[in-house]
């Protein structure tokens, strides 16, 4: 956990960003009875009944002392998927970067393996070669801001029916380039110091003889 904080107490440098990343899955829902007509003063009105138009996943990256995210929209979230967001990571977002630090959670597909088994260990160590996973202790997936992005975009983007891929791409990337040109921030405050004294009593005491 202590890791984890202080990678985020860190100056930012751009050379070496540091990326939060999580993966939230949608349900695709479509409408059989249009909405009625909102009015004002009403709540929007809809009918129980919807369609199932099947899932998608959501890989996020978020930057969150640039003021920058990223989101992915794929069919799944396989060991496959992972190693193409890494790659995506690397030569499409950041093709500039010295390194990226990458903190996620332990998803048994969040490892250097997805890669080898999908690239081979040639292109897997390439790609390594400019990412160093910071992975959040087990029970502990909130110490990673990228969920903070995801509940934001939940929020603000999804939380309606969305009946199909096409939709819910055009909609994400409306909501992020806004996002984006606000250059919004996340503003992490929970320091090293403040964990000790809310989990003191799970730090190890000095043993004496």
């Amino acid at each position: 956990m202590e890791h984890i904080l202080e990678l985020y107490q860190k100056l930012y440098d751009s050379r070496r960003p540091l990326v939060c990343f999580d993966e939230k899955s949608m349900q695709l829902l479509a409408h059989i009875t249009d909405p009625l007509v909102l009015k004002l003063g009403q709540a929007a009105r809809q009918d129980y009944e919807y369609k199932r138009n099947g899932t998608r996943n959501l890989f996020l990256f978020v930057e969150p002392k640039a003021g920058f995210r990223h989101v992915l929209v794929t069919n799944q979230r396989t060991k496959q998927d992972f190693a193409f967001a890494m790659r995506y990571l690397v030569d499409v977002i950041y093709p500039e970067a010295e390194c990226i630090d990458v903190v996620l959670d332990n998803l048994n597909t969040h490892h250097y393996y997805s890669l080898v088994e999908f690239f081979g260990k040639q292109e897997a160590d390439r790609i390594m070669n400019r990412i160093e996973f910071h992975h959040t202790p087990e029970h502990a997936s909130w110490l990673n801001m990228a969920e903070i992005e995801l509940s934001i975009l939940s929020k603000q983007c999804l939380s309606r029916r969305i009946p199909n891929e096409w939709t819910l791409i055009t909609e994400i990337v409306t909501w992020e380039e806004v996002r984006n040109e606000k250059k919004a921030k996340i503003r992490w405050n929970f320091t090293v110091d403040d964990a000790r004294k809310v989990f003191k009593e799970h730090y190890p005491t000095t043993l004496t003889c």
